[in-house]
């Protein structure tokens, strides 16, 4: 999964070619001789692409964008603005292509077990999620993910929700509404959700000797605390599975690690 993060700026539909890759090689940081040799074309021939001068073959398009690290949906913006026809589709979950890909989701949710592991989409809709994620949800009362499904910022954010039951809720609902706000810039279903979302107070700032902020949850068990990483697909080539990421909650201490170990033992005794 890369480290660098990409500023997603929106796309007009008369803005050229040309204007979009100079827009994107500067979000990156990178010159024109930077990107012309990571690229593999001259820089004459890439000041000539920015400034309409020259257009772009399809193969040098795709090299150009595949460099900065354009979300696929924006790629297909910038071929149709080249007078190409888009290059990536946007597939159903349960089209039979993404067969493959619901079979890597269920082998890492279920190697994620006894930590909760939940899996996302871009409007952060939880689409699946493995046995210690309903365990956890099922244990503080939410509902558990089942045919109407559940909104992650949904759950956060409004009253009676998992954001209930958090010890430091001003803190994780401020950094959720945050990275909400800029995915949302361009994508309009996500903002249209945070415009009916009520937005969040900022948390207190204080002195934390944790490198990494926690979700820190109250339950019957005491509190129980979770560090956040994620899992992406590393070369997509579909909007939806682009889309799609997988949020671990790895207990951050030997108290969670027991609690989340005895309750999956336990689900395993029943099961049986």
């Amino acid at each position: 999964m890369s480290s660098r993060h990409f500023h997603r700026t929106p796309l007009m539909s008369a803005t050229s070619a040309g204007t979009y890759l100079r827009r994107f090689r500067q979000q990156a940081g990178l010159s024109q001789l930077d990107l012309s040799l990571i690229a593999g074309i001259s820089q004459r021939h890439l000041s000539c692409i920015e400034t309409g001068r020259a257009k772009a073959s399809p193969t040098t398009l795709h090299a150009l964008l595949s460099v900065l690290d354009v979300p696929l949906e924006q790629c297909n913006e910038v071929f149709l603005a080249a007078g190409y026809a888009p290059r990536y589709a946007t597939s159903s979950l349960d089209a039979q292509p993404m067969a493959m890909v619901h079979g890597a989701i269920d082998h890492i949710l279920q190697a994620n077990n006894p930590a909760p592991a939940i899996v996302l989409t871009s409007n952060w809709d939880i689409v699946a999620a493995n046995a210690s994620a309903g365990l956890l949800l099922g244990m503080l009362g939410v509902p558990v993910i089942g045919d109407s499904g559940i909104n992650l910022l949904e759950t956060l954010l409004r009253p009676g929700g998992l954001g209930d039951h958090l010890v430091n809720a001003a803190e994780v609902r401020a950094i959720a509404w945050q990275r909400a706000r800029r995915e949302a810039v361009n994508n309009s279903d996500l903002a249209r959700l945070l415009r009916d979302i009520p937005s969040p107070m900022g948390p207190s700032i204080g002195v934390d000797s944790s490198p990494v902020a926690l979700t820190r949850i109250r339950s019957t068990w005491g509190e129980l605390a979770f560090l956040s990483t994620f899992t992406t697909f590393g070369m997509p080539l579909d909007i939806t599975v682009a889309s799609l990421r997988i949020e671990h909650l790895i207990p951050a201490d030997s108290q969670t690690w027991q609690t989340m170990t005895t309750l999956y033992e336990q689900s395993l005794t029943v099961r049986d």
